[in-house]
């Protein structure tokens, strides 16, 4: 009989479900956050000590021992984890807007991201795994595909080439498809049903504030009908995101196609509300000065990325990074003199 009140109270039963689940998220982060205020304060306490009480290799094991031996059968507190916790606070001490961020996250996590080679990559990795609530495995492959490298990259090549649209915020010039385990040589078919195949990996590659709209999106311009590879809106920029793919180089008219895709759905899809849509061209490799020609004149919001299917090199990405920043800093320089 119990089981039998179940479809006609799913709804209800729903609801308590909901609480249930909320009040459980609640305390795990509550008992993450005195997890990581513990191990705030024993790396500030050995900090201490090794600075000024002497304290080495053989003290802070002996330390380790002894945590080990009164709490019987408890873990993290082997002498390795206890430098790590040294360097945790090291690390983070003196930066309040980065300690509160890290309480937020469980040590898995803060050691992924205290790997970081600079603050503000850290603060980048803090920031982002808070607010899009990345499990460890999503942190580290976004870590791994070097997020951090390729959207300062790209909002410095962007600047460099032409005034960004403010709908184009959410969008980079460069994307890493490891996941859909394709073949280097492959049709855009391929390339599209291996996207949607694979969504829940592509939405964390292109960002978590995107939501599936649909694959091949029929639009009507007069009396023939026209189909955007894939559709995606952007809840945060409050506007839709069409993507087209090419198997190839960038090409001048790829982007006369998009400008016509984004009026049709302007003028015939886009709700009053909603910001004018943003365009995407994914293709397989790019010329950076075509692409400025193709955009300096472009009054509609769009932008060309390229597309790998294997995870970068990291050095490579740094290099590359410190070479835009260096230009950008002497076109800066130039300006203003």
């Amino acid at each position: 009989m119990g089981d039998s009140l179940i479809p006609n109270n799913a709804s209800t039963f729903d609801e308590v479900i909901a609480i249930i689940d909320n009040a459980r998220e609640s305390a795990f982060r509550a008992v993450n956050r005195e997890l990581i205020n513990m191990y705030w304060d024993i790396g500030e306490y050995v900090s201490h000590r090794v600075t000024n009480g002497g304290w080495g290799k053989s003290v802070v094991k002996e330390f380790s021992d002894f945590i080990q031996s009164r709490y019987v059968g408890i873990k993290g507190f082997s002498s390795s984890n206890i430098w790590r916790m040294k360097q945790f606070y090291e690390t983070y001490r003196g930066n309040e807007k980065l300690a509160t961020l890290l309480r937020e996250l469980t040590w898995s996590h803060n050691l992924q991201i205290m790997s970081c080679k600079t603050d503000e990559e850290r603060e980048f990795y803090l920031t982002l795994s808070v607010r899009n609530r990345y499990s460890f495995r999503e942190l580290k492959r976004q870590m791994d595909s070097g997020l951090y490298e390729r959207t300062m990259m790209s909002e410095i090549t962007n600047k460099l080439i032409t005034e960004r649209s403010e709908g184009l915020t959410a969008l980079r010039d460069s994307y890493i498809l490891e996941f859909l385990d394709l073949p280097e040589s492959h049709k855009e078919k391929d390339l599209r049903k291996a996207i949607v195949f694979n969504l829940k990996d592509f939405i964390l590659e292109f960002g978590k504030d995107f939501t599936f709209v649909g694959e091949e999106y029929r639009v009507q311009v007069g009396n023939r009908d026209f189909f955007i590879d894939l559709l995606f809106y952007n809840r945060e920029l409050h506007c839709l995101v069409a993507i087209e793919l090419k198997i190839g180089e960038f090409e001048p008219e790829h982007l006369g196609k998009m400008e016509f895709y984004l009026e049709a759905l302007d003028r015939d899809i886009k709700k009053s509300d909603e910001n004018p849509s943003v365009g995407l061209i994914l293709c397989t490799k790019k010329d950076a000065t075509v692409v400025e020609y193709a955009l300096s004149r472009s009054m509609s919001p769009a932008m060309i990325a390229d597309y790998k299917l294997h995870l970068p090199d990291r050095h490579i990405l740094e290099n590359k990074l410190r070479e835009l920043t260096e230009l950008a800093e002497s076109t800066a320089d130039e300006d203003d003199e």
